[in-house]
């Protein structure tokens, strides 16, 4: 077995059985949080993850694709200027966080411990995300697979474990959610560390090569800057978005309550069953970024025009199933959360968006091992654009309501889609069909 599919193999595994958790990690916090907490959750975590990309400022991504570009000899140096750039960017984000947190809105809304739970991650993530750079770029996937899984695992106890010992109100279930959020970041960052610390030390009886601290920042930031960009791109809209739907729904008649409640059910319901394949089109981008970065650093087009067939085929394969499933059991799935009849209709009306985002996030995979984040990033700015003109062109209108913001919503997916594939068939050389033309 080739190394693409063995840590593809690896990383699918433990995904599923991360998802598995995953999906009863959102079934205690439905029937603890209720419809409105729910929806309150869904609205805070994307501002949350916004500070986990800024943390993380994308070095897994940058260090995985160095790593993999350039020989052993070159590693520790590599690692040894990427651990000072995480260690000045830390600091600078918690410097910036500690002041402005405060004056942040949305977090008036909420327990105030829950902002300096955000602070708290940032060091965290941080310092992890260097240990999982490293270990991509060598194609170790059994430790970022077993990370992965780790984290879902120590959340589902948590939260089983402080929500059957204690009877918590809406304000502080949120907390205490946030709180086991948390807490599984720290053990996997503990594992990571553990496992990243000898391999580190060992690579000093290599052969070294040493590199400038300036020629190092610049590989690695210019990768960085535009993932990061593109990442706090999504982490914003994402952010946006709850808002944005909560406010169309309230033009098109319905009160706030209803809307936040119909949104807690569209995010916390249908997006979370909808999404449960999603951890295979992850585990292509994790282990497709890597490789593909070095195939291209070789030159090898026709490597690179079989792994884009192959991962077509096989997301074909799982995609096309799932929303079929999904669409004919939409009821008794739904019913697992709340018992509502809106859950099952939006689950089977976001197939669409479901299907074509499984094909995004591998194509995306290509666009970084290529170095054109910065077209990922343009093709974003356009979907999300006309996504959300059509949320609002829809969704106001009280004939559609949900259903309209579901329309904008598919057409962004398939219009991402669709930008990301031709981007990719041009540079690999090969047509829309996947059949060869010319390299570029």
């Amino acid at each position: 077995m080739n190394t693409f599919f063995k840590g593809t193999l690896f990383l699918v595994i433990a995904a599923f059985l991360g998802e598995c958790l995953e999906f009863f990690i959102n079934m205690i916090l439905a029937r603890e949080l209720g419809e409105g907490g729910m929806g309150l959750y869904m609205a805070i975590l994307p501002l949350v993850f916004l500070i986990v990309v800024l943390a993380s400022l994308e070095l897994p991504i940058s260090i995985s694709k160095f790593i993999a570009e350039n020989d052993r000899s070159y590693h520790r140096s590599l690692l040894y200027h990427a651990m000072k750039l995480a260690i000045f960017s830390m600091g600078l984000l918690m410097v910036v966080t500690v002041l402005t947190i405060p004056f942040v809105p949305i977090f008036h809304r909420y327990h105030p411990f829950i902002r300096w739970l955000v602070v708290i991650l940032i060091p965290i993530i941080s310092l992890s995300s260097i240990a999982r750079g490293y270990f991509m770029g060598l194609q170790q996937m059994g430790k970022i697979a077993i990370s992965n899984f780790l984290r879902r695992v120590i959340q589902l106890l948590l939260l089983v474990f402080l929500f059957q010992l204690f009877s918590f109100r809406t304000e502080s279930a949120l907390l205490i959610a946030l709180v086991t959020l948390v807490g599984s970041e720290v053990v996997v960052f503990v594992y990571l560390f553990r496992a990243f610390i000898t391999p580190f030390y060992s690579l000093r009886r290599q052969p070294q090569q040493i590199m400038s601290g300036r020629n190092v920042r610049k590989h690695l930031l210019a990768v960085s800057l535009p993932a990061t960009g593109l990442r706090i791109f999504h982490a914003v809209t994402n952010a946006i978005q709850p808002f944005l739907i909560i406010g169309v729904l309230v033009i098109s008649g319905l009160s706030e309550t209803i809307a936040t409640e119909q949104f807690g059910v569209l995010a916390g319901v249908a997006l979370s069953i909808g999404f449960f394949p999603v951890f295979i089109a992850h585990s292509f981008l994790t282990v497709l970024i890597p490789t593909v970065s070095k195939a291209y650093a070789d030159k090898d087009f026709p490597q690179l025009k079989k792994l884009l067939q192959q991962v077509t085929i096989m997301t074909f394969l799982y995609g096309i199933p799932a929303v079929v499933l999904f669409s004919f059991f939409a009821e008794p799935l739904t019913q697992l959360f709340f018992t509502s009849t809106s859950a099952a209709v939006y689950l089977k009306l976001l197939w669409p968006f479901f299907l074509f985002h499984f094909f995004v996030i591998p194509l995306q995979a290509f666009l970084i091992g290529f170095g054109l984040i910065k077209d990922a990033l343009y093709h974003a700015l356009w979907a999300t654009t006309a996504g959300y003109l059509l949320i609002y062109l829809f969704g106001s209108h009280p004939h559609f309501q949900m259903h309209g913001v579901i329309i904008g919503m598919n057409m962004e997916a398939v219009l991402l889609t669709l930008m990301h594939y031709v981007t990719v068939c041009r540079k690999t050389g090969v047509s829309l069909t996947l059949r060869k033309t010319s390299y570029t």
